[in-house]
């Protein structure tokens, strides 16, 4: 077949996009300048993933959508299945979300049973960044019982050991996966944990230690990304994960199953012997300079204030539970799960607000600062990929589901996953946080906050400084802070964005009390 695997997809992937390329300065008319690609970057990241979904990947599951409109509907069975027809160019998430990751250097576990592609996409990667498929095969790191620190990083030479007055002149022969741009660690749930503890040093830090050695892990790029596969994320393994090692994941995608209508293509490449990363085309790989310029685009890409908000909002749901503790900076989730407390309990026994309309009442945890960063980094590089201007709240409500998946735990004691339709959503998590996020939604435009923000003026005003501000001024924003506090005060139901509120508006006023005491102990 001529040209089977190396057809790509004509420019422009995608119409009426403008080319998006990384501003030029001064250095980069002075730096040896790799080969440039014929086509910008985010337009070639765009051909990787048409050639991977078209080509590499038998996957015709599109199921981050995109619409102009509201896309055409069919409903199906009797059990409430529909199937929707998006109008505007949508992607299958179990080959764009590993792709993201490749592109701005992040770290993404890919769950799914034996035999679903899980890391024959890790490694078609590898070779996108630059690798041949042999040596990305050779670095994949295989999850088994009996790794230990030195199979995973290496060991010390053995003359060192004998000869060696002291642990500074023992040389370790490092393994040479860990300088690869693009890491593969095989079912990371079968790792013991003491292995999994210095696999947390490298991906959070990113450098590896051992006998007093120490080696950056970070490629010729600076980007590296990081691939793990396990057969599912419900805890399931030979080890349990280390916390602090989930919370480093920033995407996980489910490796969906194979299409019997495309069993064709599965006999070609039995009888061919073909594999696809052994036939990516040389114009889709991406040299350390391009990747290098990849990431940064891709964060350079602007959030407009009324997405900001809007997240803001969102994440402000989830910390807040009424019966948490005493003090009002202690009624946390966290402080009930520290506590040795059960947060579905506390919830329930919440007599201050609505369950049905409060929507930190449906996970018994909170958001924490990295989830939400790694939320804003894949919206931007969602809006990279899509060639739009800036991130858009359909870019956020894309990758949602995937980065909060497992960051964000349901309320298995709340009223919405007993009974109804809505059972279902509690183990199916990426549509549980899609709706989620949809009711998030529909409140900020309910209680009008995009109108009106009064506490967000207020830290607005506070955000100009406070140098040369007048007593009498100083004085006049006390009031209005206090005021606004009364204002939540006479509400009769507390939630979350109250929390959140009431905290900044404490902050405010600690800050402007400081300095109103500052400005009186100062001589006339």
């Amino acid at each position: 077949m001529p040209n089977r695997w190396n057809k790509i997809s004509a420019s422009p992937t995608r119409t009426g996009v403008g080319a998006s390329h990384p501003g030029l300065t001064a250095e980069d008319l002075f730096r040896e300048q790799a080969p440039q690609s014929t086509a910008a970057l985010d337009e070639k990241l765009r051909q990787v993933y048409y050639w991977l979904v078209n080509r590499a990947v038998i996957s015709p599951f599109y199921d981050i959508e995109f619409s102009f409109d509201a896309p055409l509907s069919f409903p199906l069975g009797d059990a409430g299945a529909e199937l929707h027809l998006p109008t505007d160019q949508s992607y299958s998430s179990n080959v764009l979300l590993p792709l993201l990751t490749f592109a701005l250097g992040g770290k993404c576990l890919l769950v799914g049973g034996p035999g679903r592609g899980k890391t024959t996409l890790a490694v078609l990667m590898g070779v996108i960044a630059g690798s041949t498929p042999q040596d990305v095969r050779r670095s994949v790191q295989q999850g088994q019982p009996q790794l230990t620190v030195s199979d995973l990083v290496g060991m010390p030479l053995p003359r060192d050991l004998v000869n060696a007055g002291s642990l500074p002149e023992i040389e370790i022969a490092w393994r040479g996966w860990l300088t690869r741009p693009v890491k593969i660690i095989d079912e990371y749930n079968r790792i013991p944990t003491k292995t999994q503890s210095a696999l947390l040093t490298m991906v959070a830090e990113g450098y590896v230690e051992s006998y007093d050695q120490m080696l950056s892990t970070a490629p010729e790029s600076g980007v590296e990304s990081w691939f793990f596969t396990a057969n599912d994320d419900a805890g399931g393994g030979t080890f349990p994960v280390i916390q602090a090692l989930k919370d480093r994941v920033d995407v996980t995608v489910a490796a969906l199953g194979f299409n019997s209508r495309f069993f064709d293509e599965l006999i070609t490449r039995v009888e061919a012997g073909e594999k696809p990363e052994e036939h990516v085309p040389t114009e889709l790989v991406f040299a350390p300079a391009e990747q290098q310029a990849l990431a940064a685009a891709i964060r350079a890409v602007p959030v407009p204030h009324m997405v900001r908000r809007q997240l803001e909002f969102f994440a402000s749901q989830f910390e807040f539970v009424q019966h948490g503790g005493r003090r009002f900076e202690y009624r946390t989730k966290d402080t009930v799960m520290t506590g040795g407390g059960h947060v579905g309990e506390a919830i329930d026994s919440n007599t201050g607000a609505d369950l049905q309309v409060d929507i930190g009442a449906q996970t018994t945890n909170s958001l924490s600062a990295r989830a939400l960063q790694s939320l804003i980094t894949y919206a931007k590089a969602m809006a990279y990929f899509r060639g739009v201007a800036a991130v858009g709240l359909d870019d956020v409500a894309a990758v949602l589901p995937f980065s909060l998946r497992g960051k964000l735990l349901p309320n298995e004691l709340h009223p919405r996953f007993e009974i109804g339709a809505d059972r279902e959503l509690a183990t199916d998590q990426v549509s549980w946080l899609a709706d989620l996020f949809e009711q998030s939604c529909r409140q900020f435009a309910s209680l009008g906050l995009a109108k009106a923000d009064p506490v967000g003026d207020l830290l607005s005003t506070f955000a100009q400084g406070l140098d040369g501000l007048s007593q009498v001024e100083a004085s006049r924003r006390l009031t209005a802070i206090e005021s606004q506090i009364q204002v939540i005060s006479r509400q009769r139901k507390l939630y979350g964005r109250h929390f959140d509120d009431l905290i900044a508006l404490k902050y405010l006023h600690q800050r402007y009390s400081n300095y109103l005491q500052w400005l009186e102990s100062r001589p006339r």
